[in-house]
């Protein structure tokens, strides 16, 4: 009987999850979904593989039976709504875990889950690696609770409802700072009191788990490009931008928290310290008030007052709209250009993450600035959302080579966890 690694990303309105059939060392991707909207609108959604079904009966083989040969990649198994209200409906993680367990159990016959993974956006100065979560372990990530307050009160709430139901199944933390760790004390330091850096104040970086997918991929896809000087460019409703010689992170945009750096969703990325004094001065807001502020109400959210959404902005004719992907991309940008200056040069410029992955005239938009460094766009490629097998998007003769690479963070995490059980 083949062994299931159950993949968790609890965030404040949603539970992901992915499920991995583990054939000895290699690792087949069954199925993925998530539990969104939460708590007032949720919706349950849960897509097979792009290889098939399962070994399994009910729903999910014959959905897979329906979908055989089809282009398509992946099958919907599942897509319940509930109404605002509606008894019985998941209003939080806990209740989340237990719609995906029971839906597992009913369509994942036999489910044999043997170890459990987790996304954790922050590691600290101590974790450099994905863990074993034991009490004490978790008590040290509470305490990382103020340095990612947007996300990691979430992931440990998955992981503390997994343990829970799966009191005797080993749970694997894994970071998203981790990736990063092991920058020149130059690339990760604060101009503040060395005081200050020995206590934990310095840049952690984060996105590190889809940076390590995507450097990993290209390394596949190119292992020429792969050992060169890569800018991967993570643009979601959490944006970054990290860069990577020989397969490492060497300099990413993110800090101490995942506020700075670039334009996001609703984070306003870099800005200056000053601002947030004279918030305090003159407009008399506390820490409470700032931290609303900066997490939840600015970035394209702020700018446009519109939405926090690139599909809705490009949809509108608002000049607000317009206005707020103009300094989203001029911010990344800047920060192409700083990155390179520490890389001493480009060879690879990476594009992934929703909007990475999506917004074509986007991606034409920043790198036809970008054509200083060397970059020259396939338009007819870039077009076609870089969907061609190896992600190719920049012409033939291009210095830099450009590509579109999908980020899979679970699977990642995924084969972290293989490797932890492995060293016992």
């Amino acid at each position: 009987m083949s062994a299931h690694l159950l993949v968790l990303n609890a965030g404040s309105s949603s539970l992901k999850f992915a499920l991995f059939e583990e054939d000895g060392r290699a690792l087949r991707e069954r199925l993925r979904g998530q539990v969104e909207g939460l708590p007032g609108r949720p919706r349950f959604k849960v897509d097979l593989a792009a290889d098939g079904g399962l070994a399994a009966d009910g729903d999910v083989a014959a959905a897979a039976d329906a979908g055989a040969g089809a282009p398509a990649a992946r099958q919907r198994a599942a897509d319940r709504r509930w109404a605002p209200g509606e008894a019985g409906a998941p209003r939080d993680v806990r209740a989340a875990l237990g719609v995906v367990l029971e839906w597992l159990h009913e369509n994942v016959r036999p489910l044999s889950v043997r170890a459990i993974g987790h996304r954790v956006v922050h590691g600290g100065a101590v974790h450099a690696a994905p863990v074993l979560v034991d009490d004490a372990v978790f008590g040290e990530l509470e305490k990382l609770v103020p340095l990612a307050p947007l996300h990691e009160p979430h992931n440990l709430e998955g992981v503390r409802a997994a343990r829970d139901r799966f009191p005797a199944v080993p749970q694997v933390a894994c970071f998203d700072t981790a990736f990063h760790r092991g920058h020149a004390f130059a690339d990760e330091t604060f101009a503040l009191p060395r005081e200050f850096y020995d206590a934990g104040v310095r840049r952690y970086g984060f996105h590190g788990l889809s940076y390590e997918h995507v450097a990993d991929r290209l390394a596949q896809l190119s292992p020429k490009a792969g050992r060169g000087r890569v800018i991967v460019a993570h643009l979601g409703s959490g944006a970054s931008a990290c860069a990577i010689r020989d397969g490492r992170s060497v300099a990413s945009t993110m800090g101490f928290t995942a506020l700075d750096g670039l334009v996001m969703g609703t984070r306003p990325g870099q800005i200056d310290p000053g601002v947030l004094l004279w918030l305090m001065t003159d407009r008399g807001m506390d820490a409470a008030a700032i931290s609303d502020l900066l997490y939840k109400r600015s970035g394209l959210k702020g700018l446009s007052g519109i939405s926090n959404d690139m599909r809705d902005l490009r949809a509108s004719d608002a000049p607000a709209a317009r206005e707020a992907i103009e300094v989203f991309v001029a911010r990344l940008l800047r920060e192409v250009g700083a990155l390179a200056a520490v890389l001493e040069g480009l060879d690879s410029l990476v594009f992934t993450a929703g909007i990475g992955e999506n917004d074509a005239a986007l991606r034409a938009h920043a790198c036809a600035r970008l054509r200083w460094l060397g970059v020259e766009l396939d338009e007819a490629a870039n077009a076609r959302h870089g969907r061609d097998r190896d992600g190719l998007i920049s012409a033939p003769g291009s210095r830099v080579e450009v590509r579109v690479i999908p980020t899979d963070e679970e699977r990642m995490i995924a084969r972290h966890v293989q490797r932890v059980l492995a060293q016992g």
